[in-house]
């Protein structure tokens, strides 16, 4: 029996740059479990000019996988053994409560190719051999069953560049063949008809650790009583930004992700707006005392050569 192609492999915005960042921000090469959904959609081809071009219309389906989530296990070789055959118990320790399926797998390596290695070959494999799910057609209820056969690979040059870049390719694996075939990508990006998949969007790995400090050596400097002025004003300044912030944690960043987003972003957006209105502010005032400055500079200027004439 031949195997189903997919036509295309889709993931949302928020769920590749988290993929990415996971990879990137990992001390060593990691890999880890994708999931999603498989769905048929039927497209039909219908024309009313005439009953002959409506009894000769055609339909076509297409197959296409919905990544909605992964699980990076923070290291390599994590659900199989080094020649690559995959433990179940292992999978079983990883995955959380999920209402995706399992569909396939990622490896995220440094500096390497952007092709599959022999053992990822073999993993996947293994991997498409143990773990089957349905595909969603509403069409049909009785669902078919499909491999668990996508695997991302994601490569970083294997040159020194300037810009760091991450390079990512998607496959199916194709059990009759016994290959990897490459297969499109799309990114589901910001508008009203891709508002469903940042909704549902829920990231199994943790972000991590956002380090807030203050610094502790400050440099003590001797000030006159002008310089303590302006460092009261900076401080009332200072008071003022962050009253504009208050109530607004760093562990609270994580809702600007999931369900509570669209409620979230617009107080953000709002808290935002007040404190460039009040840095704006801040900036004009610092504007016109320089612009003081410079006319007494200018004034102080023609008092010391009117005192240099004097003198001669």
């Amino acid at each position: 029996m031949d195997d189903l192609s997919l036509e295309k492999i889709e993931i949302s915005g928020p769920t590749l740059a988290s993929l990415i960042q996971r990879a990137s921000s990992s001390p060593s090469d990691v890999d880890g479990l994708i999931f999603g959904q498989i769905h048929r959609i039927v497209s039909s081809n219908l024309s009313d000019d005439s009953p002959a071009d409506f009894a000769s219309s055609s339909s076509s389906d297409q197959i296409v996988a919905t990544v909605t989530s992964f699980i990076c296990s923070g290291k390599t070789v994590s659900f199989y053994d080094p020649l690559g055959r995959v433990d179940s118990r292992r999978i079983d320790s990883l995955r959380v409560d999920s209402p995706d399926h399992l569909i396939g797998w990622f490896s995220a390596r440094r500096k390497t190719a952007n092709r599959p290695s022999m053992r990822e070959l073999a993993v996947t494999s293994s991997l498409s051999s143990q773990f089957h799910l349905p595909i969603e057609d509403s069409q049909n209820p009785k669902s078919t069953n499909m491999a668990s056969s996508v695997f991302f690979l994601l490569t970083t040059p294997s040159t020194n560049q300037c810009i760091h870049t991450h390079e990512y390719r998607a496959y199916q694996f194709l059990s009759s063949k016994q290959r990897l075939e490459p297969r499109s990508v799309a990114i589901v990006n910001i508008g009203p008809a891709f508002r469903g998949h940042y909704g549902s969007f829920s990231p199994k790995s943790g972000f991590p650790p956002l380090i807030c400090e203050l610094s502790s050596s400050a440099m003590s400097v001797d000030c006159d009583e002008s310089s303590l002025s302006a460092k009261k004003q900076s401080a009332k300044d200072q008071k003022e930004i962050d009253a504009l912030a208050e109530g607004l944690q760093v562990g609270d960043l994580k809702r600007l992700v999931g369900a509570e987003a669209a409620n979230y972003t617009g107080g953000i957006e709002e808290m935002y707006e007040r404190m460039l209105a009040k840095i704006e502010s801040l900036a004009s005032d610092v504007e016109k005392s320089s612009a003081r400055v410079f006319e007494q500079e200018k004034h102080n200027r023609k008092l010391r050569n009117r005192v240099a004439r004097i003198g001669r």
